[in-house]
Formats: C-alpha cells, structure tokens, sequence
C-alpha cells in the first residue's frame, strides 16, 4: 500500500502536473492541501478522471484558499470533514479531512501558518493543533496523520537555523506543540529511516531556493507503531518539484508491506547542490 501527501498550492493550477504524477507513481491513497477549491468545484475539475482511475474522494474546501482532500483506492469510510472544537480565524476553515483507508485511519491536514511569532494567527495555530491532538488520541491503533505541517521539526529540517531566527515554523511553542501530536504515538517514518539524511519538501519560489536546495521539511507522514512497522520506503518526490509549474511542495511517499521502487530516498533524485555555510543566506522574506 502507497500513501502519499503532497501540498499541491492550488489544484486547478496542478492538474497537468497531478494527473501524469498519479499514473506515474500510482499511490493507494494520496492526502492534498492547499486545494484552494470548493468541494463542488474540485469534484467538477477532477471527479471524472479521478474515477477512471479507480480513486473515491473525500473533499473539504473553500474558495481560494485552503482545502483539504483524500484521494483512495483503498476503500474510503467514515468521512470526518474538519475537527469537532478546532477553532477558526475566525471562522473554522478547511484545514482537515480524515477517512478509513484499507483498514487505516488516515488525516490529511494543512496546518495553519502562524504568520508572525506571538500574532493571532499563531496562537490559533497552536490551538488547532492542539484540537488534532485530541482528536488523534482518540484515534483507533492504526493511524496515519500527513499534510504539510507548517513546522520543521528539528534544526536538521531547514537549510540553515540562523535564517530563520524570529520566523515562524521553527520556533520552541510550535515545535513543542508538533512534540505533543506525535507524542500520542506516532512516528516521523521519514527521519526515522533516514535520521542523518538531509531532506526537504518545501522550497519558496523566490531567490532560486529549489536549485540551491534551501528548502525546509514541514511535510510530514506521521504513523501510529502498527503502521510504521509496515513501512518499506519512505522518500521525498523532488522530480515533482522541477521543471514547469510545479507547486512549491514537494510530495512524500512512503510504501507499506512491499516497496514497487525498492527501498529508495531519501530524496529522489538526490540535489546536486551543496550546503551553505550558517548565517551566509538570507530568506526572500526578510530582505
């Protein structure tokens, strides 16, 4: 079984890189953010040849911005569209959609940004993930939480920690709150089998961050035991970050029981570009 996350930044604009990506790497069961479409929309844009495909969907969108979706052909049951007592910004958005999926209860989830350290929009960040906590808990044994997190979870997840000092995604609340998610029993499949690796899934569109490879891993698969025991593969999709209108994301794969690849990754293919020295680049956002 193949899960896949991948943030596509607006689906309407990634069809041409999202149809020929599921043929290629064919996953069971693929998590989207970012859909930026309305359910209605996103069924009138894909449902059709989603369906020729063998895929059910389970869709929570808006207009614009947002949107989550679960895309399998696993099964799909028990379709839960946000979580029960998040809050909203101030209205609750579509940020998470869950469904089981071949026996397993997967999330797919976009975590809100935070914007500026100690703003609203980073407070309401640490109580909805506050909000997914609870409910993963409560979750049965075999789960599996994936979407862009919004949060590196270690210094080893960013291109260079000097960069982002006073910038959200790296700070100690956000980071402890991610601690607190995965403290419920879920295991970062990624890093655990590749714990020395240098891997990304996000480069900014700005300053050629994607060819110097100054990205940053806040994509993450997140699995309860009995499913990161299955775990064969895990690895980051760079081919889908290249060439012509890509979304800024790259997607994560991670194979379950048996890997169709072999057990590739941690980055495929590999960046040719080296690491830059601390404190030498500074973010297209603070410039």
């Amino acid at each position: 079984m193949r899960v896949a996350t991948w943030n596509v930044n607006s689906v309407k604009q990634r069809v041409p890189r999202l149809l020929p990506w599921l043929d290629q790497r064919e996953p069971d069961v693929l998590c989207l953010q970012e859909t930026k479409l309305t359910d209605e929309a996103f069924r009138d844009l894909l449902g059709d040849e989603l369906g020729r495909r063998g895929y059910a969907v389970a869709v929570h969108g808006e207009a614009q911005w947002n949107g989550v979706a679960i895309l399998s052909r696993a099964g799909l049951e028990d379709v839960v569209l946000g979580i029960p007592a998040a809050p909203g910004f101030p209205h609750p958005e579509a940020r998470a959609v869950s469904a089981t999926c071949g026996g397993i209860r997967v999330h797919s989830v976009y975590v809100p940004n935070g914007r500026a350290p100690n703003s609203d929009h980073y407070r309401y960040k640490l109580s909805w993930l506050s909000a997914l906590r609870d409910v993963v808990a409560a979750d049965p044994p075999t789960t599996i939480v994936c979407g862009d997190m919004n949060i590196a979870p270690t210094d080893a997840d960013v291109f260079d920690p000097d960069a982002y000092i006073g910038q959200t995604h790296v700070t100690a609340a956000e980071r402890a709150a991610l601690a607190k998610l995965q403290a419920v029993g879920l295991h970062d499949v990624v890093r655990e089998r590749w714990p020395e690796a240098r891997v990304f899934t996000y480069w900014d569109y700005r300053a050629g961050m994607f060819p110097k490879n100054l990205g940053m891993r806040i994509d993450l698969v997140l699995a309860s035991a009995p499913v990161a025991d299955r775990v064969r593969a895990a690895w980051v999709d760079r081919h889908a970050r290249k060439g012509t209108g890509p979304s800024d994301h790259a997607p994560v794969l991670v194979d379950l029981d048996e890997a169709p690849d072999g057990d590739i990754g941690p980055v495929v293919p590999p960046p040719s570009a080296p690491a830059v020295k601390r404190n030498s680049v500074t973010l297209p956002q603070s410039r």
